[in-house]
């Protein structure tokens, strides 16, 4: 089964639309309001497509932040069952400081073929690398970069590493550092860090690090798309997060995914920017009109480009 191409302008309006209400609060140091204008222009404009739409990852319950939460029913409840994940919103702080690389994000597949994650971390890897044995999440990361740089055909000092700035990854650097590995640290917003692997042009080799787990499903549904290799195992650190694993179906706690398991068949997924970033421009106003950028994709149709637009508001 495929997902019509018909609601690839459908999906890149809701995340245009919502960028441009974030876009209003660009520089004014709230990023809970920045959050919520993202949120409810996302859950308006949803509600008006003709779907059967669901949930399945939602934001904002570590930031207590508004949220459109999992499980919650979406779109006018005729037409086909869809499975939803969104992030209105990734990079509160960049839109709230005005900070390059916000974007608002969605990706859809048919119903029951999206993971459903909770909201805890993930541990996480990317590359344009699909074959196994590679890259592994269970390798070292000097295994990792010493097999990439021969699978690739380019010295470890040619690589380029791409990681969260974050003090969970201090050794992680260190040892990328020692290998003469280059590496580019990303202060927040681990969607498009992980897809920086999917284009030459980028010039990130790898993707490495913890982050949050539903934005590591975000990254697969693109991934998928691109044939990109990415894998994920979500970091259960208190009963709580169990708990809440575990009412989701999660039996294994220690299991790694692989793209495949995360993201099944067909899916759209959508990234507006909100700031201009690495993977896209954010909003702009050109001869008194708002203009988005969004990077689609849409794996049946082998879509995957970079579109403007015009946004009526």
């Amino acid at each position: 089964m495929t997902i019509d191409q018909k609601f690839i302008d459908q999906f890149v309006n809701v995340t245009s639309k919502a960028a441009i209400a974030s876009y209003q609060l660009v520089g004014k140091k709230d990023k809970i309001a920045a959050d919520k204008a993202a949120v409810d222009s996302m859950r308006n404009e949803l509600n008006k497509l003709n779907i059967r739409g669901k949930i399945v990852i939602g934001e904002g319950e570590l930031d207590e932040a508004p949220m459109l939460y999992i499980g919650e029913k979406i779109g006018s409840m005729n037409g086909p069952e869809i499975d939803i994940a969104v992030d209105p919103l990734e990079g509160t702080n960049f839109v709230a400081n005005n900070l390059p690389g916000a974007l608002s994000v969605i990706a859809i597949a048919e119903k029951n073929n999206l993971f459903n994650a909770p909201e805890t971390y993930m541990q996480k890897i990317s590359t344009k690398v699909k074959e196994k044995g590679i890259v592994d999440l269970d390798y070292s990361v000097k295994k990792n970069i010493f097999n990439l740089s021969e699978y690739i055909n380019k010295k470890p000092e040619n690589i380029t590493a791409c990681v969260m700035d974050r003090p969970r990854h201090k050794e992680i650097i260190t040892e990328l550092k020692k290998i003469g590995v280059n590496v580019k640290l990303i202060t927040d917003g681990d969607v498009s860090g992980a897809l920086l692997v999917t284009e030459d042009k980028y010039g990130v080799d790898i993707f490495l690090g913890i982050g949050g787990g539903p934005e590591g499903v975000l990254s697969a549904a693109a991934l998928d798309a691109f044939n990109c290799g990415f894998q994920g195992r979500f970091l259960f650190n208190t009963e709580l997060d169990k708990n809440r694993a575990n009412k989701m179906g999660i039996r294994d706690f220690k299991k790694k995914y692989e793209i495949n398991e995360i993201v099944k068949g067909d899916s759209i997924f959508c990234a507006t920017g909100i700031t201009s970033g690495d993977l896209v421009s954010g909003i702009k106003i050109e001869n008194d009109q708002l203009v988005s950028e969004t990077l689609i994709t849409h794996k049946s149709s082998g879509i995957k480009k970079i579109v403007k637009k015009i946004i009526k508001t």
